[in-house]
């Protein structure tokens, strides 16, 4: 009987063992969705207003122990990932997700606004946390801006042709979109700006925004949208990420939007590195 006893104990260690595994990744889970959230929307941090960001990737080499020293760089190099940028988050506290989130709202805005960063990372243990974003090296073999634009155009063309949801408003199939030579010119110009000018922005250091940029390059269209992204190295990750921001999501279904110019544009002294542009218009 003692021996009975035993075995149900350590059946009973072990599920809540199991349990208490689980319910901590649900919460670290729980925290990436939530500062995903928080990017997808405009918000007012250090007294400046962010853009609508992508969300951030789950990367299990970003998950590093709570407790305990070591180099940072050195532990990421161990754990294979090609850093350029890193920074992380220590918390101690927070008994939950939610709460975890108050505090990086309150103190960490623009660290988690960063357009730079696209990796993250989440660990717990008890009520202690810690958060990593990052910047992983560039490793995608790009062509000319041009053909990454096509390549853009037909990944969206793409996702146009299926019915989805971004965010609370539904979008049926749509038409695809025709290339635009003049809304690609005007793209690569604002994307060059932005990397050799170190910002990320839909309106540009002389205040002009995407209608005016389209219009000084000589586009006449009813309506103009625009798309930035930075940090990543494949118009495939680029389009991705688009999709899982509610905004951006809603300018590439739009079925207003009949032509579509786009571009990149790289400058290894920038925070990102690489940065994208796609202009949406809607000829006269």
């Amino acid at each position: 009987m003692g021996v009975r006893s035993c075995v149900v104990c350590l059946a009973a260690l072990s599920l809540g063992v199991l349990f208490s595994v689980a319910a901590s990744a649900a919460e670290e889970g729980q925290l990436i969705e939530a500062i995903n959230a928080y990017r997808s929307e405009v918000q007012r941090c250090a007294g400046r207003a962010s853009e609508e960001l992508p969300p951030l990737t789950r990367d299990s080499r970003l998950v590093l122990p709570v407790t305990g020293g070591g180099d940072l760089q050195q532990m990421l190099s161990a754990a294979a990932y090609p850093m350029v940028n890193v920074r992380a988050i220590s918390l101690s506290g927070p008994r939950d997700a939610l709460a975890a989130m108050k505090v990086l709202q309150e103190s960490f805005c623009q660290v988690l606004l960063d357009p730079q960063f696209v990796d993250i990372g989440v660990s717990r243990q008890e009520r202690d946390w810690r958060i990593i974003v990052a910047r992983p090296l560039l490793v995608g073999r790009l062509g000319d801006w041009q053909a990454e634009g096509q390549t853009l155009l037909a990944q969206v063309n793409a996702r146009r042709a299926q019915a989805r949801q971004c965010g609370a408003q539904s979008f049926a199939a749509t038409t695809s979109l025709v290339w635009n030579a003049t809304l690609g010119m005007a793209a690569e110009t604002h994307s060059r700006a932005m990397a050799n000018g170190n910002f990320f922005a839909h309106t540009d250091s002389d205040g002009r925004t995407p209608g005016d940029r389209a219009e000084l390059a000589g586009y006449s269209g009813q309506q103009v949208g625009e798309n930035i992204a930075a940090g990543l190295d494949a118009s495939s990750k680029v389009v991705d990420g688009w999709l899982a921001s509610p905004g951006h999501c809603a300018n590439l279904m739009n079925p207003q939007f009949s032509e579509l110019g786009a571009a990149y544009a790289v400058d290894p002294k920038s925070d990102a590195g690489i940065y994208w542009t796609a202009l949406f218009g809607t000829p006269l």
